[in-house]
């Protein structure tokens, strides 16, 4: 046995830009894409990339640059995930909605050699640069122009762009030859933290990272062949979970859209059948409010996760024929390595009890190494009692090979120990199923209590009248701290909007005392980043200024 060792017949690095190349022989003829009235086969997509991962080459990007991306679902956006890998390069996606000055930190932190923009997003990138400082290295530029659907200016400037993606398709040889990476371990994609904070991170992963919670991923969430997928979350955003690999896997269909609503997207299930979506949880709240929402003819498949889904709104959207599945992930694990994994025997419960029991974080995925809940200051895990907290923690193989230019970053949650540590304050419940309870930052501690604010949350969800809702700390005279809540309305089904009384009484009705709320805030809308989440760092700005509380004794 001792001379049986690996060899390069067996020991070929993971990655899953191969299965762009199993799509075109498997599903050659089959729609890949389509995007309003463009429609593409696999064989067309393959080739597409062939060309785009040629030209990229020829523009001097060499194995290791980084190239960009800023530009919301459309086609490129999708091609760039298997053309960048190919030249070589490591793929970074920018969020379409951060401003100038963010842009222009993230394109000279990453070195980026080269940036695809989307025609909508030209003068953000070009203020961005503008911003860069002098002497700084200047990426070439390269403009996305809609393919159709859409009125635009499709001129650009010799001077600031160097061509446009159509052109680089055009020009770049269809044959081009592809080489694997020479590791496994090799970078391939560089993505920013979404923004919940105020200081985003450079989180690097690996070909065999992505490869494992790619297929890791399509096994979880049980996805058979030829799926009709709909991209309602951007794929800047953690490459959407690592849908765009997974979906040629199975070769199915990407119905690629530059923005949505809730009519838009009932008209596109009902026009495209489709079969499966992701969104966070504003996305189902998005479904269920939407005024010309409907039941569903088929069931359609929806993926939710980046933040504790509230149980009100699983319940409502399900009521609509949507099968929910919940999953838990960061930026940092590449896509989902938490599911609440279904047991048929909950099915006999209350609509309410399995709402309820689906808002959980649930068990690791089987690409997943080991997933736990431990005390911060012993490491040892906490007791399965659904009420004892303590930090989530993680070891897999599609963990992130660390932060980008920031050793001291990547030590302080990739400990010695051997776990990686999210940051996230959960719960074990007795049948091993987690439950993520806050962030550790948004924990609230009153009067020596740790309250969750996820907790509090859910119930105000439950309110008929709420639409969305986030609870921050503020400060107290006499307890330290207190929740202050803020919640935006809901515009139809209430005759009245309830005053800050009563979304107080109504929330002392079902929560202990402590954990309600000693201020209301409402808001026409609460501040979000482009992929659903509350910006609670801003709601606690705003709750500072507020000052102390001075009349809190219950």
């Amino acid at each position: 046995m001792e001379e049986l060792k690996p060899r390069p017949a067996n020991s070929s690095p993971l990655t899953p830009i191969g299965f762009l190349e199993r799509a075109a022989t498997v599903y050659g003829d089959c729609p890949s894409v389509v995007y309003n009235n463009t429609t593409y086969t696999w064989s067309q997509t393959h080739r597409r990339c062939l060309q785009v991962a040629s030209s990229i080459a020829s523009l001097g990007i060499k194995r290791g640059h980084v190239v960009s991306i800023v530009a919301p679902n459309v086609p490129a956006m999708y091609e760039l995930h298997f053309a960048v890998p190919m030249s070589g390069a490591i793929f970074n996606t920018i969020n379409t909605r951060l401003d100038a000055r963010t842009v222009s930190v993230l394109l000279r932190h990453s070195e980026s050699k080269l940036v695809f923009v989307d025609y909508q997003s030209r003068s953000l990138v070009l203020e961005a640069l503008s911003l860069l400082p002098p002497k700084s290295h200047r990426p070439l530029l390269v403009l996305i122009t809609d393919q159709d659907g859409d009125d635009q200016d499709s001129s650009f400037s010799a001077v600031d762009f160097c061509g446009t993606y159509e052109h680089m398709v055009e020009k770049g040889h269809p044959e081009f030859r592809w080489d694997l990476p020479s590791s496994e371990w090799d970078p391939m994609i560089l993505n920013y933290t979404s923004g919940t904070t105020s200081a985003p991170k450079g989180v690097v992963h690996c070909h065999r990272g992505i490869f494992i919670i790619t297929v890791s991923s399509l096994i979880d969430w049980d996805v058979q062949e030829r799926p009709v997928y709909l991209w309602t979350l951007p794929m800047f955003h953690a490459n959407e979970w690592s849908y765009p690999w997974g979906i040629a896997a199975v070769g199915g269909t990407n119905i690629c859209l530059r923005k949505f609503d809730g009519p838009t997207i009932f008209s596109l299930i009902k026009q495209h059948g489709v079969t499966h979506m992701c969104g966070a949880p504003v996305l189902l709240n998005m479904l269920t409010s939407s005024p010309k929402n409907q039941p569903l003819q088929n069931p359609v498949q929806i993926l939710t996760a980046g933040a504790p889904p509230p149980a009100a709104v699983l319940f409502r959207t399900e009521s609509l024929g949507f099968v929910v599945s919940h999953g838990y992930g960061l930026t940092e694990t590449a896509g989902v390595v938490g599911t609440c994994a279904w047991k048929p025997q909950w099915n006999r419960l209350p609509a309410s009890e399995r709402a309820r029991l689906k808002a959980r974080q649930g068990v690791k995925v089987i690409g997943l190494t080991e997933l736990d809940v431990v005390d911060a200051n012993s490491g040892a895990s906490v007791k399965r009692d659904g009420s004892t907290l303590g930090e989530v923690v993680l070891r897999g193989g599609s963990l992130t090979l660390g932060y980008f230019k920031d050793p001291e970053g990547t030590s302080k949650c990739m400990k010695e120990n051997g776990w990686f540590y999210t940051g996230d304050v959960g719960v074990m419940h007795p049948d091993g199923y987690l439950e993520i309870k806050d962030r550790s930052k948004d924990v609230i501690i009153s009067g020596g209590e740790n309250l969750s604010s996820v907790e509090v949350e859910s119930v105000l969800y439950t309110h008929p009248a709420v639409n969305e809702a986030a609870v921050v700390a503020r400060s107290d005279e006499f307890w330290g701290e207190t929740p202050c809540a803020f919640v935006s309305l809901r515009e139809e089904g209430s005759t009245r909007n309830p005053t800050e009384k009563e979304i107080m009484e109504f929330c002392r009705a079902k929560l202990p005392h402590y954990m309600v709320p000693k201020a209301v805030v409402f808001k026409d809308e609460l501040p979000k980043t482009s992929t659903g989440k509350i910006q609670k760092f801003v709601l606690r700005e705003i709750a500072r200024a507020m000052g102390s509380s001075r009349v809190s004794r219950m």
